[in-house]
């Protein structure tokens, strides 16, 4: 077998030789990873499809056994990846090819096997042997960037050299062979600004100070080519995006160096006067700007804010502005940077500085009062026209125009006073009452005469000052409740008084009885000279019998200019009392009672009367409950009840002595209940003297026997064995009465037979009344029976 494997691999060199020198030569390529296999060995090119070992260069490799005779009785039998479908072979020769191109990116090797076998027996005649196809690389891939395009950042002013990113691309062919896969990147676009290293693709600058503010974004085109960057390498390229990052080095600067503004007069703090910014062409905090203030006049009078949104510095009023007082006001702004960055620092100051001259403009003001407010005094009941004070305003314009005064009628409701419109002298239209309100608040406004009509308003407080025009009188009215048996000189009662006026100081009052009471006997007056007096009792043996209310005037004085006195009531009522001077009783009791008769007496007489008061109410109750009728509903309609009883009365008026409601079906007494809401089956057929009408009674006849068969015959009118009965029957009736009471006595001539044929409810009625004699009658019951 050693010796089989040398003699075949000398003829496959051989035939490689012979057959492929001039195509490896010309293609240079070199069959380098030849390997050597059992019986066979082979290396493709993925391009030419060259099987360089015993084959030729027609796309096929040929297999041979040492025991093919060439007669034809030896098949090959190829097996293994791609057998049959990349790979095909002639049974017959052993010739071997391949179907498509190969692809080396795709399936870099194919492992396959070989066996010669008889081909009338398919026996192996060999042991298989297998071998390995490996598909030999080109330059068939460019390389790819597979994340572009790239965006970088780098701030602005970065050194020479410094890094921006790294690129990288990738190529499918193989790097262990030849330079298919070995990459040099360059730059194709961007320069001089940046340049690329050709072994990592990492991108650096290339220029110093590149400033953002001058441009800020930069495309980079970067290329990658294999073949180590040589003539006839494929080459691929991306794009890089580079955005220059902001720093702080440029320092704010004001556009202008004085900023004119104008405020007016009739401005109000916290409005705005005016607005200034001053330029940063950085980003972000590099670029804010801070504002304040430095110096100058109008420090106290203005502040500076900046607004959050526009970032511009902001000039509020702080304090009203006078243009009568100071007509211009001079600032000065300073503007710098929060944010400084150390590396740039020498390129400063980061701050700048502006003037700011505002004047004041003149503005036609509402006239101003003297005083915020005023407060004046008037004595209660002065006559109408009294003067009150005065109040006074001016135009604090350069024009000083004239003012005109009024009184706003909703401070002046009831319009107590009036002022002077010209000089704003403020009088009384009406006496006034310091009892009834002693104080008026009002307002008086101001206007300019030929301005534009603002007013001002001033708070003008009026207290209406005391006149002792009202007498002092008892604080309380209450009774004073006295005991019959009070001792002589006991303190009873002590008053006191009030005045509506007010209470000067030592102003007090003083108590004394009135003239006609001076000298009486049952009670005395003490005046205590701290505006209050007592009461004492003179004498003893007070009754309730003989008086039980005593009335005490006393007069009461103030020391008021002019001093004013009044009289007043004072009630004493007489009680009894139980030894210890606790007033059980101060009601009038009755003293006279009759002779004879006792207090148990009176109290029976009471009882009497109300027993029989009891009696003639209930009785009084009774008439009038039997009176009422039972029939609660007077309207209801009560024509489909049938009203039953035994006794024989006046007819419709006998009624009333019922509960028609309650009346039942006379079956029912039988305990026979028809259901109402079934139809009968069985009919009764009329009987022949139903047809036949009465005398005198025909209305009644037909109309019965018409309503009985119109609820025979109708099928949905439930109840079905219910009559309808009308009231034709009593008084008024055209019908007449069925009442026996009267037809006994009297010899009636109608013709009651018809009453034979009303069923058995009616048989009694028929004997009676009937034309046929009692004896007849009887002879009749007696036959039948």
């Amino acid at each position: 077998e050693p010796q089989r494997q040398s003699t075949t691999l000398i003829e496959c060199w051989t035939l490689s030789l012979l057959n492929l020198s001039y195509q490896y030569l010309t293609s240079k390529s070199i069959c380098r990873a030849a390997r050597l296999l059992p019986r066979f060995c082979f290396q493709l090119h993925e391009v030419q499809m060259l099987l360089p070992l015993c084959l030729t260069v027609s796309r096929s490799v040929q297999l041979h056994s040492d025991v093919d005779l060439g007669d034809g009785n030896i098949k090959y039998i190829l097996s293994g990846e791609g057998a049959g479908t990349i790979f095909v072979i002639d049974d017959k020769t052993g010739n071997i090819h391949a179907t498509k191109t190969l692809d080396r990116e795709e399936q870099a090797q194919y492992t396959l096997t070989a066996q010669a076998v008889a081909r009338d027996t398919n026996k192996p005649l060999e042991p298989p042997s297998e071998f390995i196809v490996k598909v030999q690389d080109i330059n068939d891939n460019p390389p790819e960037f597979l994340h572009g395009p790239y965006y970088a950042r780098v701030p602005e002013m970065s050194n020479v050299g410094t890094s921006v990113m790294q690129v990288t691309a990738t190529d499918a062919d193989d790097p262990t062979y030849g330079n298919s896969a070995r990459l040099v990147y360059s730059i194709l676009q961007g320069q001089p600004y940046f340049s690329v290293e050709p072994q990592t693709g990492i991108i650096r600058t290339a220029l110093p100070n590149m400033d953002r503010e001058a441009r800020q974004e930069y495309d980079v085109v970067i290329q990658a080519k294999d073949m180590g960057g040589h003539m006839g390498g494929l080459s691929g390229t991306t794009e890089v995006k580079i955005t220059l990052t902001d720093v702080n080095d440029n320092p704010p600067k004001f556009p202008q160096s004085v900023y004119p503004m104008v405020v007016s007069e009739d401005r109000v703090p916290g409005e705005e006067v005016g607005r200034l910014k001053a330029k940063d062409p950085d980003m972000g905090d590099n670029g804010l700007v801070n504002y304040r203030l430095v110096e100058g006049d109008g420090m106290s009078v203005f502040e500076l804010t900046t607004d959050s949104e526009t970032r511009e510095a902001v000039v509020k009023l702080k304090k009203m502005v006078d243009f009568e007082t100071k007509r211009s006001y001079t600032l000065k702004v300073e503007g710098s940077n929060p944010h400084i960055d150390p590396q740039f620092l020498a390129w400063g100051p980061y701050k700048d500085e502006a003037t700011i001259k505002i004047s004041v403009e003149d503005a036609d003001e509402p006239p101003v009062f003297v005083a915020p407010s005023y407060t004046f005094e008037v004595e209660e009941n002065a006559p109408p026209g009294a003067v009150v004070g005065r109040v006074h305003a001016k135009d604090t314009d350069v024009a000083n125009n004239p003012v005109r005064y009024m009184i706003p009628r909703y401070t002046d409701v009831e319009q107590f006073f009036t002022i002077n419109s010209d000089d704003g002298l403020i009088t009384t239209t009406r006496p006034l009452d310091r009892e009834a309100q002693a104080w008026h608040n009002i307002s008086v406004s101001a206007t300019e005469i030929g301005g534009h009509h603002q007013d001002t308003k001033v708070r003008v407080n009026i207290r209406v000052k005391d006149v002792n025009d009202n007498p002092p009188e008892f604080a309380t009215n209450n009774e004073v409740l006295m005991c019959e048996s009070v001792a002589p000189g006991k303190l009873i009662e002590t008053v006191s008084a009030v005045d509506k006026d007010e209470m000067a100081h030592r102003q007090h009052f003083t108590f004394s009885l009135a003239p006609e009471v001076a000298h009486n006997h049952n009670f005395s007056l003490k005046d205590n000279r701290d505006s209050t007096a007592s009461i004492y009792v003179l004498r003893k043996g007070f009754g309730r019998l003989t008086q039980d209310v005593y009335h005490l005037p006393i007069e009461i004085s103030d020391n008021g200019v002019p001093a004013l006195s009044s009289t007043n009531t004072l009630t004493i009522r007489v009680c009894s009392c139980d030894s210890k001077d606790t007033i059980l009783s101060c009601n009038v009791e009755p003293y006279v009672l009759p002779a004879g008769l006792s207090t148990g007496a009176l109290i029976a007489i009471l009882a009497c009367i109300v027993i029989l008061l009891a009696i003639v109410v209930l009785f009084v109750a009774l008439r009038r409950q039997k009176k009422e009728p039972l029939i609660v509903f007077e309207e209801e309609d009560i024509r489909e009840n049938i009203i039953t009883y035994d006794d024989e009365g006046g007819g419709e008026e006998d009624t009333e002595a019922f509960d028609i409601a309650t009346l039942q079906n006379p079956d029912g007494a039988n305990g026979f209940l028809p259901r109402k809401d079934i139809k009968p089956e069985l009919q009764y057929p009329l009987r022949p003297g139903l047809g036949r009408a009465a005398a005198n009674s025909v209305d009644v006849d037909d109309f019965i026997k018409t309503r009985i068969a119109e609820a025979d015959s109708d099928p949905t009118a439930p109840p079905y064995d219910s009559i309808q009965i009308y009231g034709y029957e009593g008084r008024g009736s055209l019908a007449g009465s069925l009442s026996s009471l009267e037809s006994v006595t009297t010899e009636s001539d109608l013709d009651y037979d018809y009453l034979q044929s009303w069923g058995p409810r009616f048989k009694k009625l028929a004997d009676l009344y009937g034309t046929k004699d009692c004896s007849v009658a009887d002879a009749d019951d007696g036959e039948d029976s």
